[in-house]
């Protein structure tokens, strides 16, 4: 089958190296793809929001199967538009990916079905959020409405950063219409994990679980960025857990929408904090997470577009995972997720193989047989192995090369379990 993978980022380029390895696809398209997915498929240069145009190339290329990977062409009504063309996608509709695309919409059906997550209030008036916010103390969470490429949150350790942060959104605009709307948030502590799932309606087929490192800096602290580094399984976590997730978070969470009239269909990620009273949603996702997909997929036995063909048709794509470790660190831009510049060549990235790890590319593009940077989150550099211990050394003897860059950085404590996440 011809497949097209929408997106440009680090986990389309890892759908697009499963996808490689299935026996199903024969064409493999990127649209627009970046430059380390240019090397595994045909990138097509229409953005991931011109969505008449990739319908009438769908039609052109005769593609069978269309995988949406980011979450703006989600909320902008991708599958609707394709599924009216009659052409097959993977993704929710639109009505669904609200779930992802309005935090105060996702905060009001938790309330409603019951789904444990923070204690929220949502403002559009910034005098009344500060309010509040004086009333409830710090350390606290503030939060933009809408899609702000996962760094629309600011957890205020101090009440003047929450105070500023309402400021930043919501009478600076920092964040445009995203932040017109705010969701200010108990602050949660406990050991941060995410949980990913294939779902269609009520049926739910879980992953396995990941932990994604959001602080820009060692030791979770600095800005919040679209995440430095993953890694999964989490050995920390206990399986009663996990279950407890699957039951009172994603089961309920699918069955809920449902009931709403918004039957989504897709990948369902809950970003996932595990408290005293058990797991609770700090977000809910309409897509596969991102870093999380680059080590998730690598466990995956079983056949990518197998697995989306069954849950599609409403069967149980009976999901099997290698008995294996998987680490990933992110190399980003100097300045990330501030300011940071761009066109930048990075160090020569051959022998990733030979030195067990492999290499997902976000923003580069193509500069001969060289890479350039082209965005803040540049490339994971990640390792499959039997043991978390061997994945991170191998990792971070690949990083090497990055060492002395000024113009590049990367977290040195990615897979490291053995300290608590704040959120």
């Amino acid at each position: 089958m011809n497949v097209l993978v929408i997106g440009s980022g680090g986990r389309e380029h890892s759908m697009v190296k499963k996808l490689k390895e299935s026996r199903l696809v024969d064409k493999l398209y990127a649209a627009p793809g970046n430059g380390g997915i240019s090397r595994d498929a045909h990138c097509v240069s229409i953005k991931d929001g011109q969505i008449e145009e990739l319908a009438s190339f769908a039609k052109e290329a005769a593609i069978d199967w269309t995988i949406v990977g980011p979450e703006n062409p989600l909320a902008a009504g991708i599958v609707d538009t394709f599924e009216k063309e009659q052409l097959q996608i993977f993704g929710p509709a639109q009505e669904a990916a609200v779930i992802e695309g309005s935090k105060d919409f996702a905060k009001g059906f938790m309330h409603d079905y019951g789904i444990p997550t923070a204690a929220y209030q949502t403002f559009t008036d910034a005098e009344k959020a500060k309010a509040y916010i004086r009333a409830q103390g710090a350390p606290i969470v503030i939060k933009a409405d809408g899609l702000a490429a996962g760094k629309g949150v600011v957890v205020a350790e101090t009440l003047e950063q929450a105070l500023t942060a309402v400021d930043q959104m919501l009478i600076e605009n920092e964040f445009g219409n995203a932040g017109s709307r705010i969701v200010v948030e108990e602050f949660l502590e406990g050991k941060e994990f995410s949980l990913m799932a294939f779902v269609n309606g009520s049926q739910v087929y879980p992953m396995i679980p990941a932990r994604d490192h959001k602080r820009a800096h060692e030791g979770d602290r600095g800005p919040n960025t679209g995440g430095m580094g993953a890694y999964a399984p989490v050995p920390d976590l206990a399986d009663a857990v996990v279950e407890s997730a699957i039951s009172d978070i994603l089961k309920p969470a699918a069955a809920g929408m449902v009931a709403e009239n918004r039957s989504f269909t897709g990948v369902l990620y809950a970003g996932l904090i595990e408290t005293s009273e058990g797991p609770k949603v700090i977000e809910f996702n309409a897509r596969m997470g991102d870093p999380e997909t680059q080590v998730v997929l690598p466990l995956l036995e079983n056949d990518l577009l197998q697995v989306i063909i069954d849950v599609k048709a409403g069967r149980d794509p009976r999901l099997t995972w290698k008995e294996a470790a998987c680490i990933g660190t992110v190399v980003a831009s100097a300045g990330y997720p501030g300011p940071y510049k761009k066109a930048k060549l990075l160090p020569a990235l051959d022998g990733a193989e030979k030195e067990d790890c492999f290499v997902i590319h976000a923003g580069t593009k193509r500069e001969g047989e060289q890479y350039a940077s082209t965005g803040g989150r540049v490339l994971l550099a990640g390792s499959l192995q039997k043991s978390q211990k061997a994945a991170q050394e191998a990792v971070y003897s690949f990083l090497k090369r990055f060492d002395g860059n000024e113009n590049f950085f990367y977290r040195r404590d990615i897979g490291f379990a053995d300290k608590t996440d704040k959120v």
